[in-house]
């Protein structure tokens, strides 16, 4: 079986071995043949951080080829997308039943495989900011992986929705997601106030989304790009964010629902209220090609390799 694997030794620091074993899964696993990936920022990280050997990979959607040995989880055939703890780049992968959900036909392969990251970081991200109905709403890196599905997922919880973007060039992206209001900067007084913000950027941004937020508000901080540091002190709240609180987020907690949130999440997709974005799509040969393009931030959306 083949699968990718981290080599220093190679060009983009991942190699196709052809050597895999066959799963062997437990029984509250099923083995899905995967179809598609998606891979995420922070894994351009991870590639050179972990050792020789490790097997990447967490994002994938595919057909179930055999059903759990202790009878939980969809039948084999089911088209199913999962949320893998990592080793799933690979032709065929086990699964927790409880992480994975059952895909309607109208939802692609490729679709589906965008989800379990960035989609469930953006759903439970904004679950942290209770009811936003009619609340006043900010995403930073709003068209990015998980900020696209972050501006659709506040603005069908009928949130008054600001994207911020890295340049006004991603405006028109951005409205398109359903943001009521685009911007390139925080520097504007008049910006919110926030009930909640939704950041992935981090940095100095960050203290100035904490400028901006509404007293009792709620930032929600996934995510981070480049490696700039974040300085907030109490004087940073004085201004209005007065007993607001900073959640320093952990999307796969809890793990018991993974699957249940997936299946929302698709649910969206097929009856056409969340669309996600992707920016690249490439045979799963060419997985070293899409983190390069990751890396070097010139994929709006997601990155998805197919099999």
């Amino acid at each position: 079986m083949r699968g990718f694997i981290t080599d220093s030794a190679v060009a983009g620091g991942l190699r196709l071995a052809s050597d895999f074993a066959e799963p062997t899964p437990k029984p509250d696993e099923c083995i899905i043949g995967v179809r598609a990936y998606s891979v995420n920022y922070g894994e351009t990280l991870l590639l050179r951080e972990r050792p020789d050997g490790w097997r990447p990979g967490q994002d994938i959607s595919g057909v179930v080829i055999r059903q759990a040995a202790d009878g939980s989880g969809p039948p084999e055939g089911a088209r199913v997308v999962a949320y893998l703890d990592w080793e799933g780049w690979a032709e065929r992968v086990p699964a927790k039943t409880t992480a994975v959900a059952v895909l309607d036909d109208r939802v692609s392969f490729e679709q589906a495989a965008t989800l379990p990251v960035a989609g469930l970081t953006a759903l439970r991200a904004l679950r942290e900011g209770g009811t936003i109905l009619g609340r006043n709403v900010l995403v930073t890196g709003a068209t990015g992986g998980v900020g696209q599905f972050a501006v659709q997922l506040a603005r069908a919880a009928s949130a008054t929705v600001t994207a911020q973007v890295s340049s006004l060039s991603r405006a028109a992206e951005a409205s398109d997601l359903g943001a009521h209001h685009v911007v390139a900067t925080l520097d504007d007084p008049a910006l919110g106030p926030f009930h909640l913000v939704l950041d992935g950027v981090g940095g100095p941004q960050l203290a100035q989304a904490v400028h901006r937020m509404a007293p009792g508000g709620t930032l929600v901080a996934y995510g981070r790009v480049g490696n700039a540091g974040s300085e907030i002190s109490i004087s940073d709240f004085y201004r209005q964010a007065w007993n607001a609180r900073i959640v320093g987020f952990i999307s796969p907690v809890p793990e018991e629902t993974k699957g249940e949130d997936l299946a929302i999440l698709a649910a969206l997709i097929a009856d056409g209220r969340l669309r996600p974005r992707i920016g690249l799509v490439l045979s799963w040969e060419r997985t070293a090609e899409a983190f390069a393009a990751l890396a070097s931030r010139e994929v709006r959306g997601k990155a998805v390799l197919t099999l």
